[in-house]
């Protein structure tokens, strides 16, 4: 997986479809995502020990990284590519401007 926790990221299908946001979570046994303010879901959750409070709580649920795009900061949502620089390091670089990611 390309991806990784701080990406910024763009939504292409689901019911978030075209909100940015960055991502919290890199699932990899799965190809899961979990992306900040996106697929939130209500969960109840019960008081634990004494200082916890119990309620209904908000909660990121994953996503599949199929159904985001990274945004690159010059010219938007893009594919990754992959680039070798003169140290032998690999890079991540954008597919429209060749710049890094």
């Amino acid at each position: 997986m390309k991806l990784k926790v701080g990406d910024t990221v763009r939504v292409i299908s689901g019911k978030d479809k075209g909100t940015e946001s960055r991502i919290a979570r890199v699932i990899k046994q799965r190809n899961k995502i979990i992306v900040e303010g996106v697929a939130t879901a209500k969960r109840h959750q019960r008081p634990t020990g004494q200082t916890m409070q119990g309620g209904i709580i908000d909660k990121d649920m994953p996503i599949d990284a199929s159904n985001v795009m990274i945004v690159c900061p010059d010219c938007g949502p893009t594919r990754i590519g992959a680039r070798f620089d003169e140290e032998g390091t690999k890079r991540r670089v954008c597919r429209k401007c060749g710049g890094d990611l």
